[in-house]
């Protein structure tokens, strides 16, 4: 007989707790009933685990009809409805086929040049002691990295204009559009929803307009869309142009704000006092290195700093499947539908795996390379994120050029509290710096 493990029972407080603050609720429930343990929301029963022999069990399942993608449907207007995020199945399987290989190799690293532009460019804009947030500077670096290198957009004009459009819709985009889609109405036109709508219209208008753009020479490019149209399926069938367009949106969205946050918390933490030493280190690491992007990107220090930093600093909270029919983790027998997952900052919290686990110590991640159910940034398995060796790359680069462009000074009293902001977690201030006035 189906047992799900224990757990608070209160439904209401449960889901108010985990959308206040996640990691607190999530540690909580381990502290008191153990692992796995039960949290009983408002959209069904939730059973994670932060063991990872059990998260090796959830990543290491290859039937692809046992789980669906946990894909809200409030999460459609985002996405569209054909985003990989949201296929489960032999959909899903196809489609990540597909749009492997652009993520991979060589194709991944002719985007350094890019990526190292884009950051420099972000830099020089922020003169000798101004104020700013690391946020925002990572904002304007990966989205910079996004309409270039992603959707292959060439005339500053333009990149502009996307970069315009792409913000005003990520800033209507409100965390509650995606609780629930009673949240998404426009009555009369009116109203979040409907700016939403009208700044997700703009923001299409332009993809299309790229996709018909690029479409003529996409086996001589190598953006991203290009790599798409040019792709074929085994049957030798093209994707559809609504395809591509979602899988834009969900590059932008699910890669845009997660990367920047990246690199906002790699900021902050290499400037508390506390850890002198590690960017003392870093700092000589990269004064030894050449200006190339892949020469940076391939820097071990560096790799271990962001390593670390994706350690203690979550980007989401949980990765999830639902199933489509019974099965069993661990002593548990667990029923259909019931959604089963990984606590991705309770793993990284262990103190068996990670001694002194709050301390920021770049070292330990080339002391012991942590396995792939003990360091689990990007989820795992066969939903494992699809775009995280490109998000990687991009960071340790840009993390690069900020560093040896600017001489920065953290402008914050204490750590930086996470919230919950979109689909993600990230600093509450969005980290507060200052340039120095030389350097």
């Amino acid at each position: 007989m189906a047992a799900l493990p224990p757990g608070p029972r209160s439904t209401l407080w449960t889901s108010f707790a985990v959308m206040r603050d996640p990691i607190d609720a999530m540690t909580r429930a381990r502290d008191r009933y153990g692992d796995p343990f039960t949290l009983p929301l408002a959209h069904g029963n939730l059973v994670l685990t932060a063991d990872p022999r059990l998260a090796r069990e959830i990543f290491a399942i290859h039937d692809i009809d046992l789980f669906d993608s946990f894909g809200s449907t409030t999460l459609v207007p985002l996405f569209g409805q054909r985003s990989l995020l949201l296929m489960d199945g032999e959909p899903h399987r196809r489609e990540r086929k597909l749009l492997m290989p652009p993520f991979h190799g060589e194709r991944m690293r002719a985007f350094g040049e890019t990526m190292a532009e884009a950051a420099h460019q972000a830099v020089a804009a922020i003169a000798p002691g101004q104020e700013f947030r690391a946020l925002d500077l990572g904002l304007r670096i990966s989205l910079e990295v996004i309409v270039r290198a992603v959707y292959g957009v060439e005339e500053r004009a333009l990149v502009e204009r996307h970069t315009q459009a792409l913000v005003a819709m990520l800033d209507a985009a409100l965390p509650i559009f995606m609780a629930a889609e009673a949240f998404q109405r426009a009555p009369f036109g009116l109203g979040p929803w409907a700016r939403f709508l009208r700044r997700s219209d703009a923001v299409d208008s332009l993809l299309y307009a790229q996709i018909d753009r690029v479409r003529e020479r996409a086996g001589e490019r190598d953006d991203i869309l290009s790599m798409m149209l040019a792709a074929r399926y085994d049957d030798g069938s093209r994707m559809a142009d609504r395809d591509i367009r979602d899988e834009l949106r969900t590059l932008l969205i699910a890669g845009h704000e997660t990367t920047a946050t990246t690199f906002a918390a790699a900021l902050e933490e290499l400037h508390r006092p506390e850890n002198a030493h590690v960017r003392a280190r870093l700092l000589a690491e990269l004064a030894a290195a050449s200006d190339a992007p892949e020469e940076l990107a391939r820097l071990p220090y560096l790799g271990a700093v962001i390593d670390e930093t994706l350690r203690l600093h979550p980007v989401v909270e949980m990765v999830l499947r639902r199933l489509k029919r019974p099965w069993r983790l661990g002593d548990h027998e667990l029923p259909v539908g019931t959604a089963v997952g990984v606590a991705l900052p309770l793993v990284h919290q262990r103190a068996d795996l990670y001694p002194d686990p709050t301390r920021f110590e770049p070292q330990r991640m080339l002391d012991r390379k942590p396995g792939a159910s003990e360091f689990v940034p990007f989820g795992g398995g066969n939903r494992r994120c699809l775009g995280a060796a490109l998000s990687l790359y991009e960071l340790r680069i840009a993390l690069a050029v900020t560093l040896r462009a600017a001489i920065l000074q953290l402008r914050e009293p204490g750590p930086v509290p996470i919230v919950r902001r979109r689909i993600t977690l990230g600093p509450a201030t969005g980290v507060r710096m200052r340039r120095a006035t030389s350097g």
